[in-house]
């Protein structure tokens, strides 16, 4: 706990309307989290202000208020926390009413356009086989050990942020391995964070309807690598980055710490040689100067997840982790949900479901799917509303190269027209379907039926773009939406008309 004066005293020009010994017990932003002692922060929405809700936050025991505003009314005892700069004051304040919990773990930070999760997944595997308690932050959930809690951004908000990873300390937690999004970077939603690794994937186009370059969008990835080179409380600093990929160097020139490179066509310090990707997994030799060769025989499969698993083991000998653990966990690590996930319903084909979503992802899903596949592949995808529209028509563009079958449908439309949508993707896929079999279906759910239905043995029908997600965002609801539910769904339905 700490008082409303102690807070002030750290945001330059900041001043306290009220009992400057208010004693603070919480800060929240989201009046129906409000308890007794907490200090409601009233943030000026696009949609909603908050200072709407301080007669709510005041009913559920808020002791002061966070604005910029010097003339907002608040009830009589209640204390306001005024600051001109609301976003540089939170960054300050709210690590250091936490007592900056990320000192008291060490703390692995991911970024890439892909592969971030499956990355931390099996970071998170190899330290719990070695032995720590592990919390993670991730694009599909928030861990702590086997306790499970669902997330709604990729990197949450500094106040959610601040307050999860002190229930993580609280909780004993050792390490603390983050997804951490170009936007959280560009927003400095990880402020306070003291980060031990940081681990860069890779770089390829989305989020231009944020960054609007990709050159923007890189050095928003390499802010990450800046935090990781700052001095703190802690030792042993590393950047793990991958060198195959043209930003590696942009990552690694913002990094003034130790250097841990990893490839599988350039020279670096982890190397993958002997690649051989298979239906059933992938096989390869990884090669680094701790432990000489280990031959690997993975579960999971594609290029793209030999990039994945050397991104986790950079991260683990960054940390000091015995080889022969690591190469315990790699060997018996199967799937992370939603990436490249077999769905299995009794049918004689395959169905896969990912959450690729980018042009990169699409393609290095397809090419994997084209390595392993003994007939036709069927794919179904879409693209998300309110996003980069410039990858759309590369995407069907991309799948149309790639499947033998096309089917486009709706993603998370949002609130853009699903037609419009499609439009913009069918015009990549026109240009590349050539003969091969085409249909354009609005209806994730009829889609998904309708790729079931055209399905023979042997064949490979992938869903792309929801992965792990439960839901369809629409214009004026969020649905429930599973694609391996529905799916099974098909298959069952199939099964019977037959």
């Amino acid at each position: 706990m700490k008082t409303i004066n102690q807070l002030a005293e750290l945001v330059k020009g900041a001043e306290v309307i009220g009992n400057k010994e208010t004693v603070i017990t919480g800060i929240e932003h989201d009046s129906r989290k409000v308890e007794k002692g907490t200090l409601f922060v009233c943030i000026p929405g696009i949609h909603v202000d908050g200072h709407q809700f301080i007669p709510q936050a005041v009913a559920a025991g808020a002791a002061a208020i966070l604005t910029t505003r010097a003339e907002v009314e608040v009830p009589e005892g209640i204390a306001v926390l005024l600051v001109k700069d609301l976003t540089a004051a939170l960054d300050t304040i709210v690590p250091f009413f936490h007592d900056y919990p990320a000192r008291s773990m060490r703390v692995i930070g991911i970024t890439g356009t892909n592969g971030k999760t499956t990355t931390s997944y099996i970071t998170r595997a190899i330290l719990r086989e070695a032995g720590y308690k592990v919390g993670l932050i991730g694009t599909i959930q928030i861990m702590m050990e086997d306790e499970v809690f669902p997330i709604h951004n990729t990197t949450p908000d500094v106040v959610e942020l601040q307050h999860t990873l002190a229930i993580m300390r609280d909780k004993g937690m050792d390490y603390v391995v983050m997804e951490v999004s170009s936007h959280a970077l560009d927003q400095n939603r990880v402020a306070g964070i003291e980060f031990d690794t940081a681990v860069f994937t890779n770089l390829t186009q989305d989020h231009l309807d944020y960054h609007k370059t990709l050159e923007n969008y890189m050095l928003a990835k390499a802010k990450l690598f800046e935090a990781v080179s700052r001095e703190g409380v802690k030792q042993g600093k590393t950047a793990v980055v991958n060198v195959d990929d043209e930003a590696g160097k942009t990552m690694l020139e913002h990094a003034s710490c130790r250097h841990l490179t990893y490839a599988i066509n350039g020279e670096a310090d982890l190397r993958a040689t002997d690649v051989d990707v298979l239906a059933s997994g992938a096989n390869f030799t990884l090669n680094h100067e701790s432990f000489g060769e280990m031959v690997l025989k993975l579960h999971i499969t594609g290029i793209f997840n030999v990039y994945n698993v050397m991104s986790a083991v950079g991260a683990a000998l960054a940390e000091n982790i015995k080889p022969e653990i690591i190469e315990k966990v790699l060997q018996g690590f199967t799937s992370v949900p939603g990436r490249f996930e077999l769905v299995k319903a009794g049918q004689d084909f395959s169905i896969i479901v990912d959450y690729a979503h980018t042009p990169d992802g699409v393609e290095n899903v397809l090419r994997t799917a084209r390595q392993i596949a003994k007939k036709k592949i069927i794919a179904v995808f879409g693209c998300g509303g309110d996003r980069d529209r410039t990858k759309r028509p590369i995407m069907g563009h991309l799948a149309a190269q790639l499947a033998d079958v096309v089917i486009a449908t709706s993603d998370n439309p949002r609130s853009e027209d699903p037609e419009f949508i499609l439009s913009e993707v069918e015009a990549g896929v026109k240009e590349a379907i050539g003969s091969k079999h085409h249909e354009k279906i609005t209806d994730r759910r009829e889609a998904i039926f309708r790729a079931v239905e055209l399905a023979e043995t042997d064949d490979i029908v992938i869903i792309l773009g929801k992965g792990h997600e439960n839901y369809q965002i629409l214009k004026d609801e969020t649905i429930h939406f599973d694609d391996k539910e529905v799916a099974k769904e098909a298959v069952a339905a199939h099964k019977e008309g037959n």
